[in-house]
């Protein structure tokens, strides 16, 4: 086991550094290649982030959290106004799709930063 396998990680400040699209162990604007696509490993650090795979846990939990802002909403303009279906249509559709374009690269990093913290792999490295 490596020095580096017996140190401590931080999830906290990890989770939030992959929040904002950096390597989860230097903070170095290096975590994504493209708009969902993982870079292999940090180009700063040299850390291996492919073995950190996020699968599908990112869009649950975006769902999860869209649903929650949208669906309150929804109910409180229909209440409230008890507006026509396409005025809902036009109010929520747009919002829900630009919330879930938002919020899926900054939760996936948030989840591989995790990942990483508690190295949990999905392969083993070599």
């Amino acid at each position: 086991m490596s020095n580096d396998d017996k140190q401590a990680r931080d999830w906290v400040p990890a989770m939030w550094r992959g929040w904002a699209g950096r390597c989860p162990a230097c903070g170095a604007r290096s975590l994504f290649t493209g708009y969902l696509k993982m870079a292999p490993a940090c180009t700063a650090c040299g850390a291996d982030l492919e073995a950190y795979r996020a699968d599908d846990a990112p869009a649950y939990f975006v769902i999860f959290i869209v649903g929650h802002i949208v669906v309150p909403l929804v109910l409180l303009v229909e209440k409230l106004y008890e507006p026509a279906l396409w005025v809902h249509a036009a109010l929520f559709l747009p919002l829900t799709i630009g919330l879930c374009l938002w919020l899926l690269p900054r939760v996936k990093g948030a989840v591989i930063g995790v990942l990483w913290a508690l190295r949990v792999r999905s392969r083993q490295p070599g």
